[in-house]
């Protein structure tokens, strides 16, 4: 667990640092990993488990990687994204996300929210799952439990659901802060990644499914 320890303690807060060692801003941390990634044909490889890894730490740091990935990217245009721009969490007109938590005396049940509200929930409920050493164990030694990779699959999947919101209603903003490299390498890399372990039903990529075969597509 020595690797995922490592992770999980820095990897909700994780913080950017710019080569001047002061804090890099949102935009500068996501231009500087698009740099570092665009393009480039060893995210196929870097997806696959390396030997003599465990799978369920594999997809560990990677749940908590996208997590934080996907917080900084809407962070970029979260002042665009308000109740009155975007009334409901859509991925246009043809798909529309209700939230649910068991866990809350509010969400029980499937309920209509705003696109900011939907995902603020989004990235609470997440940052609470980091914090359960049920599904997330931080002890040496100890294991995942059994249904560790369901509550994996529940969270990359309601992860993408930004993906789409942002491609379908912010790409201009995106393109305008010149992030769209990023973007694109991002949900790339959190496809091919889920792809790898069969991690999220094909059905849910629909909403972005011809540029998701495009990205695939590149070499």
């Amino acid at each position: 667990m020595s690797s995922f320890l490592h992770t999980l303690n820095r990897g909700t807060a994780r913080t950017f640092r710019g080569r001047n060692g002061k804090s890099a801003g949102p935009t500068e941390s996501l231009r500087e990993f698009a740099q570092s990634t665009l393009g480039s044909d060893a995210l196929r490889e870097a997806v696959k488990l390396p030997p003599g890894e465990d799978e369920n730490e594999w997809i560990a740091v990677h749940v908590v990687d996208f997590h934080n990935q996907i917080n900084m990217l809407y962070s970029t245009i979260t002042l665009l994204c308000s109740p009155t721009t975007c009334p409901k969490m859509t991925a246009g007109d043809k798909y529309e996300y209700l939230w649910q938590d068991s866990t809350s005396t509010n969400f029980r049940k499937p309920t209509k929210l705003s696109a900011p509200e939907y995902i603020e929930n989004l990235l609470n409920w997440t940052h609470k799952r980091f914090q359960d050493p049920h599904y997330f164990p931080t002890e040496l030694g100890v294991e995942f439990p059994s249904d560790a990779r369901g509550m994996f699959q529940q969270i990359l999947k309601r992860l993408f659901r930004v993906y789409a919101h942002i491609y379908y209603h912010h790409i201009n903003q995106i393109t305008e802060l010149n992030l769209q490299p990023h973007l694109n390498t991002s949900l790339k890399h959190f496809t091919l990644f889920c792809n790898q372990f069969d991690l999220v039903p094909k059905k849910e990529f629909e909403p972005l499914d011809d540029l998701i075969q495009c990205l695939l597509e590149e070499h």
